[in-house]
C-alpha cells in the first residue's frame, strides 16, 4: 500500500492541524491504520488508530484532543488534532497493517510553539 501524508504545518498551543493519508487502496479494506509520530530524540510512537470495523484507540495523551476517521470522498484516513500542546510536535507518519505486511508513509512535520 502506498501512502502519503499531508497536512502537517506550524501552530501556536491551542491551535487546530488535521492531518491526512492517502492511500493507494481502499481505507475501508485495511485491516487497521495507524498515525506515529516521532519527537526530536525520542522513539516513534502510536498515536491512534482505526480498524477496519471503525473501532479507535488514542495514546492517553492525545484522548479528547485528538480524532482520527476515515473519508470516503478523499479514500483518507484524517487526524483532526485539536488544543495542540507544545508536546505534540514531531513528525507524524501513517502506518497501514494487512495481513502479512505494513507500509509506512513518509512523514509530514507538526510544530506546535508555546
Amino acid at each position: 500500500v502506498q501512502l502519503q501524508a499531508s497536512g502537517g504545518g506550524s501552530v501556536q498551543a491551542g491551535g487546530s492541524l488535521t492531518l491526512s493519508c492517502a492511500a493507494s487502496r481502499s481505507v475501508f479494506n485495511i485491516n487497521v491504520m495507524e498515525w506515529h509520530r516521532q519527537a526530536p530524540g525520542k522513539e516513534r510512537e502510536l498515536v491512534a488508530s482505526i480498524g477496519i470495523g471503525g473501532d479507535t484507540s488514542y495514546r492517553e495523551s492525545v484522548k479528547g484532543r485528538f480524532t482520527i476517521a476515515r473519508d470516503a470522498a478523499k479514500n483518507t484516513v484524517d487526524l483532526q488534532m485539536n488544543n495542540l500542546k507544545p508536546e505534540d510536535t514531531g513528525v507524524y507518519y501513517c502506518h497501514s497493517v494487512l495481513i502479512g505486511r505494513n507500509d509506512w508513509g513518509q512523514g509530514t512535520l507538526v510544530t506546535v510553539s508555546s
